[in-house]
Parts: C-alpha cells; structure tokens; sequence
C-alpha cells in the first residue's frame, strides 16, 4: 500500500510580507497547485491514501475558491482517501462553512474528543485533534494492535517534557505503543527521528515555502507500507524556492567585485526563485555600498529579490595613532569606549562624515 504525508499547506495565505498584490497572487494561486500537483502524483504513482496532518488552510474565513478547488481536487480522485486533521491554524469549520459545496465521501475526519481510526487492509491509521484539554493525557487510551502497521496522525510541537510547549506532543509518552510512523504537522521542515525500537517520527514540512524562513526545497513524504514494514521517501515538489545566501564583503572590495562575487554566488539559482542577498563582513569608514545597484543588476533575474546590508566597518585604529587631527582625537575617544566594534565603527563613520561635512541620511 502507498500513502502521502503531507501537512502545514496553509492555502489562502496572504503571501504580502514579501511580495506585491501581484506576485502575492502568483503565491497564493501556487500553493493550490501545489496541492493539487501531490494529488496529480498519488493518482499516477498508485497512492491510496492522501494524509493532512493539520493547517490545511491558512486563517478563519478561507475564500469560496479555495475551498472549492481543494474539494474539487478530493471530489475528483475517489480512489485515494484524504485522511485530514486539524492544525492550531485550522480555527474555522470550513466544513460546515462550505455552504453550497459538498464535501466528497473520501475526506475523512478526526475528532478531538477520541482516537479515531481508519483500516486500509493491515495497515491503520488513528488520529486525534489536539486541544488545552486533551493534550496532557492525550496518549492515555490509545491502544493500538502491534500485529498491524500503525500509523498516528498528530499536529503539534514534539518535546520531551509537556511544561513550557505550545501544543506538545510528548515524545515519550507515544514510544513503546506499536506505533510505526508517527504523522506530524506543525513545523514546516522536513525531519524524519527515530521513535523507538519499532517506529519514527515524521514532519514532512509544508509543499510551499511562503517566506525566508521556510528556505529550501519543499515537499511531501511517500509512504511504501508492505511485509509489515513501512518506508519512506522525500519527494521535493516546490514551484519556486526560497533562498538566502550570505555574501561575505572586505574592506579591499570594490562595487564591481562585490557584484561579481553576487553573480557567482547566485549564478545556479532557477531565475523563477526567491531570493535574499544578506551582505556580511567589513567595509572601509569611506565606502558606501550602492544597494540600489545590487537591486537593479538582480532584480529582474529572479521572481523576487530582496538585500539586506549587515556589514561593519571596518576601523584601523593604528591608522589614526598619530593623527592630530579633530577627526584622530575622534576616533581615539570612541575607541576607549566600551561598546562593541560593531558600534564603535556605526558611530565612527558617522562622525567622520560629519566632520568633513558630509551629508548623512536618516
């Protein structure tokens, strides 16, 4: 038997913290496609089980054609069982929501209240939401026959110990259960950890990075569930990806080699990407990074790309021993102070601009 974990897929998000309503519209259509490229790959590759391990969607109120195109895609695909659970972030019953739009017989539900279970042969797959209330003794009455292969659908933050985590999914409480694979939802990077003897923990991450905080190659888990035993498969499936990548400056650069040193570095990213340049390393007191230059020669490659300048300057104190000079008397005094070169070189560099009568932008 094959089945798809996925989880964490957050349709209908705003997509505006990086993007224009144009591009943010581009996001928000790929994240459908997304879902709805998975399905196309369960259909093709003989999957019988599609499973949503929480946060489905994005927010409350989900638009009318979102949802239709998710149940259309369900709707479409009788022969694969879309086994979904709630995420903290799944606050709306956009079931009972749905109005007009049916809800397909093979998306199946779990409760919060009990451990609900569906048999596909010998494999089972038992699930519970979960909330405040259950969360402590969550793993209490799930009982589970060590003859089949069991397979928990959770959402929640795993941890050692339940005190001081948000939504937690105890670790220790579920090893030694007959658990084989344990299907979580909530963080949105793949990590695949051994339970115990028998089993292992599971987040597949999300299909779509939606910020640079989720960089990387994204996607779903391939389950081969035979002879008892379960294996596992990364399938990548990002429509675009998300990069950061630092460039590291010294203070015998030029603009031209930084920008040189940019393209080599960027040079095998796919120009349908998103990327952020992040500038690290020090610059002379006399060296202004033309960021807009950086923009303009990058700008237009890639679907989207910003830069970020965390560069210190660079300050040679030997330089300035001798220097009598209002500017040499300057940087001797901030020297002495106990701040850090970081700062010791922010506030050197705009006092020297000063000194010589430089304009200094706000």
């Amino acid at each position: 038997m094959r089945l798809i974990h996925t989880a964490d897929l957050h349709i209908d998000s705003k997509m505006q913290t990086n993007f224009d309503p144009a591009k943010a519209k581009i996001r928000k259509d790929e994240l459908l496609q997304s879902f709805e490229n998975m399905v196309s790959y369960a259909s093709s590759n003989g999957v019988s089980v599609i499973m949503l391990s929480g946060d489905l969607f994005d927010k409350t109120h989900v638009k009318k054609t979102a949802r239709e195109r998710v149940m259309s895609a369900i709707d479409d695909h009788p022969d694969i069982d879309f086994l979904y659970i709630k995420g903290n972030h799944d606050n709306a019953d956009f079931i009972e929501d749905s109005g007009e739009i049916e809800i397909p017989s093979n998306f199946k539900l779990f409760s919060a209240d009990e451990w609900t279970s569906y048999t596909y042969d010998d494999v089972v797959i038992t699930g519970r939401e979960l909330t405040e209330e259950n969360a402590r003794n969550l793993s209490g009455n799930l009982v589970l026959d060590r003859t089949k292969i069991n397979i928990v659908m959770l959402h929640g933050q795993v941890s050692e110990t339940f005190n001081g985590v948000q939504n937690p999914i105890v670790i220790p409480d579920f090893r030694n259960k007959n658990i084989d694979y344990l299907a979580l939802g909530h963080i949105h990077k793949y990590q695949l950890e051994k339970l115990d003897d028998r089993g292992v923990w599971c987040y597949p991450g999300c299909l779509e990075g939606r910020g640079f905080d989720e960089c990387g190659e994204k996607g779903f888990v391939l389950l081969d569930a035979e002879g008892g035993k379960i294996r596992t498969e990364f399938i990548p499936s990002s429509i675009r990806i998300f990069h950061e990548e630092e460039l590291i400056v010294n203070p015998e650069m030029t603009m031209s080699d930084i920008i040189s040193n940019a393209e080599e570095l960027l040079s095998d990213i796919p120009e349908k990407d998103i990327v952020k340049l992040v500038l690290k390393g020090e610059i002379n007191t006399d060296f202004d990074i033309d960021l807009d230059r950086i923009l303009r020669t990058f700008s237009e490659r890639f679907f989207f790309f910003k830069i970020y300048d965390q560069t210190v300057i660079h300050v040679d104190y030997d330089s300035f021993i001798n220097d009598r000079s209002l500017k040499g008397e300057f940087v001797r005094l901030v020297r002495d102070e106990e701040l850090s070169e970081d700062e010791k070189g922010k506030i050197i560099d705009l006092g020297i601009r000063a000194i010589l009568g430089e304009e200094i932008e706000e």
